[in-house]
């Protein structure tokens, strides 16, 4: 059995405390993701809009507004 290291530790409960549950459903923000790919977030965008077709398609894009 393989012994997990502080850092893979910390590294799981970062990951773990940037899942947010909203209406029931578990969503990362692309601000959180940008931050653990080390981009910015305006990029992961653009990425993820240009390879769409890798993603699932069950809504899991979305945006929320001030309105």
């Amino acid at each position: 059995m393989s012994e997990t290291s502080d850092s893979e530790l910390t590294f799981k409960e970062d990951i773990q405390n940037r899942i947010h549950t909203i209406r029931g459903v578990q969503v990362m923000l692309d601000r959180d993701l940008a931050e653990l790919y080390e981009v910015k977030s305006v990029r992961l965008r653009g990425q993820v809009k240009r390879n769409i077709t890798r993603f699932p398609s069950d809504d899991n894009d979305c945006r929320f507004t001030t309105d």
